[in-house]
């Protein structure tokens, strides 16, 4: 895409309001990073504070991410990324961690929370196969006809989808199990789909429901615990792949990292699998 092109791409990020707190950058001060606000670090410190497991959870989280994609390059030789609701870059981004097995790989980011995207955008600069959306992921058509996706990737060829603790923020009457499909429908045969989802606590209910209601409230944004079962059952029809669907921290462990009480979410990797005869 030609420097014209970029400029008018820019254009589509729009105001922000420094004191509205969002998910995406929540999530980044929960992992120590720097592009938040004080709202951000407000909503954020409450909610770990009513949930103490919670900050592991999301370290053992963003862990998990990063043995999929070092998984999906050296042993399955994926070379395409599509990180869907990836949030604000920090430590050990997806084009990071891939670029360290493949210096080919290429990823496209894609967020609907401006600040993640204008990061992005400044840090991915001169990144070469690397470029940063400005999308709502519940919107399967626009963001896989946006330009940078069809310039970056070619989803003829089989490719990652990353929905990385970001489903949970779709309301079941929004369909989530149809907005993935739409993806999974539009990816080559041999592409991979990873997810992880956050499950309700099985002994600290009330605390959660509690800590929930705060984030919803201060947020606006929708927030829905399910249970394993049910998001495995999104990905019928294709292969679950080894260890299947697991807590995040006991999908394929680093054996040096001491385990830690977290709050429940689930990680699961599977394949789409070729047409019979292929």
């Amino acid at each position: 895409m030609d420097p014209v092109g970029r400029a008018e791409l820019a254009l589509t990020l729009v105001g922000v309001d420094p004191d509205k707190p969002s998910p995406a950058r929540i999530y980044d001060f929960w992992l120590g990073g720097s592009q938040n606000f004080e709202a951000d670090r407000a909503a954020g410190r409450r909610a770990a504070a009513a949930m103490p497991t919670l900050t592991a959870a999301i370290r053992a989280n963003r862990a998990f991410l990063g043995r999929v994609v070092r998984h999906l390059v050296a042993d399955r030789g994926i070379t395409q990324f599509l990180d869907l609701g990836s949030g604000v870059p920090t430590v050990g981004n997806v084009h990071e961690v891939a670029k360290e097995a493949n210096p080919d790989v290429r990823v496209v980011y894609v967020d609907i929370d401006p600040v993640a995207v204008a990061h992005a955008r400044h840090l991915l600069a001169g990144v070469k196969g690397v470029e940063a959306v400005l999308a709502d992921l519940r919107k399967p058509r626009t963001v896989l006809t946006h330009p940078l996706v069809p310039e970056t990737l070619d989803l003829d060829q089989p490719i990652a989808l990353l929905f990385n603790a970001v489903l949970h923020f779709i309301n079941d009457d929004e369909d989530p199990a149809r907005i993935l499909r739409s993806y999974i429908d539009a990816a080559a045969p041999g592409s991979y789909v990873s997810l992880s989802h956050a499950a309700p606590d099985l002994t600290h209910r009330g605390e959660q429901e509690s800590m929930l209601e705060d984030y919803r409230r201060s947020t606006d944004s929708p927030f829905v615990n399910r249970e394993p079962e049910v998001v495995e059952g999104w990905l019928a029809g294709l292969e679950i792949c080894p260890p299947g669907m697991v807590t995040v921290d006991e999908w394929m462990p680093d054996p040096v990292t001491p385990s830690e009480d977290i709050l429940r979410t689930y990680g699961v990797l599977a394949r789409i699998p070729e047409a019979p005869g292929q």
